[in-house]
């Protein structure tokens, strides 16, 4: 029955979920010391990784979430802190996330699996590593237990397992969440740069017949996908995208050991992105799921060293996937 107790306890003002999520983004800063490394890909398009190595014999890959980046405080800090525990990681920029547009109309989407099994080919022809890990926060979370169950078959034997952090593994129930009044500022954020883009590929490739005053007007994440990734990925609608692209219909499938670390009040997180039954009745799949901390929050208090979230991730490796440094 792999629902793991919890020992996150933060102070007062870090029990409020949107204090919590909004403290990582904005005064948890950190500088980055990575290597980067392009990759050019099957459909002569590219993907930006950035290493921070230490010599290790095995690899933490970490997938951001929404708009996110390499960049993100939640990706460094997170990377700083295997590092120091001697872990190589690798941070992996979605296509248009890295700071530099991609060649293609397509960007990425919550379940674009087939470059994260991209990326894992490429670790494992280039690199040496005897154990790798993925870790993947909000939809790179998604994308990881989509990636673990999808091609639970075809896995290279290297891949160990995998971890989610804050991940909405039911996507349709999840954008109906994100639509309430509770969470008009981050829609705003998210539309904001995702409109921003899909109004330069527009520019790029005038063939892409944009409806630009729908797409400003767009107010839920379902214009957005109405406009661009239902033509461009070539769904049927926006509901066929959040069927397909969900990982709760794989995380039966997944072969490997897992965690899930979902916070209770996080406000991103519908009452189907917690599957206690799954791991109730799991060998493999843990469940985590605090009171507190937000999405991809998890801060307990003011102090500098405020790394909760990095020990789960961590202990997760060292103790149940049994790998070290």
């Amino acid at each position: 029955m792999p629902i793991l107790n919890t020992t996150f306890k933060p102070i007062i003002p870090f029990t409020n979920g949107h204090f919590n999520t909004v403290y990582r983004y904005l005064f948890v800063k950190e500088d980055s010391n990575y290597n980067r490394v392009r990759i050019p890909t099957w459909d002569n398009d590219f993907i930006d990784l950035d290493f921070s190595t230490k010599n290790s014999y095995s690899l933490i890959v970490l997938i951001h979430g929404l708009e996110g980046s390499s960049h993100s405080s939640y990706m460094i800090s997170t990377a700083k802190y295997l590092n120091n525990l001697g872990y190589d990681t690798v941070c992996v920029n979605l296509r248009g996330c890295s700071g530099e547009d991609n060649n293609l109309l397509q960007t990425y989407h919550s379940g674009k699996t087939d470059d994260i099994a991209f990326v894992i080919d490429y670790i494992k022809k280039q690199c040496t590593y005897k154990d790798i890990v993925l870790c993947g926060f909000s939809v790179g979370g998604n994308l990881a237990f989509k990636y673990l169950g999808e091609y639970a078959n075809t896995i290279p034997s290297e891949v160990k397992g995998g971890i989610g952090v804050s991940v909405p593994i039911d996507l349709n129930s999840s954008q109906i969440e994100l639509s309430k009044f509770k969470n008009k500022m981050y829609i705003h954020e998210f539309l904001k740069s995702l409109k921003l883009k899909i109004l330069h590929k527009a520019d790029k490739f005038p063939d892409f017949k944009l409806d630009k005053k729908r797409l400003l007007k767009a107010t839920k994440f379902r214009h957005i996908e109405e406009l661009y990734t239902v033509p461009i990925f070539n769904f049927d609608s926006p509901e066929d995208y959040y069927t397909k692209a969900s990982s709760k219909p794989y995380l039966d499938a997944i072969k490997l050991p897992t965690l899930l670390v979902n916070a209770i009040d996080d406000s991103f997180l519908s009452e189907e992105c917690f599957p206690y039954d799954l791991a109730k009745d799991s060998t493999n799949f843990h469940l985590v799921t605090p009171k507190y901390g937000g999405h991809v929050g998890f801060m307990t208090s003011f102090r500098k060293q405020n790394l909760w979230l990095e020990y789960q991730v961590a202990s997760f490796i060292q103790q149940q996937l049994n790998i070290h440094s």
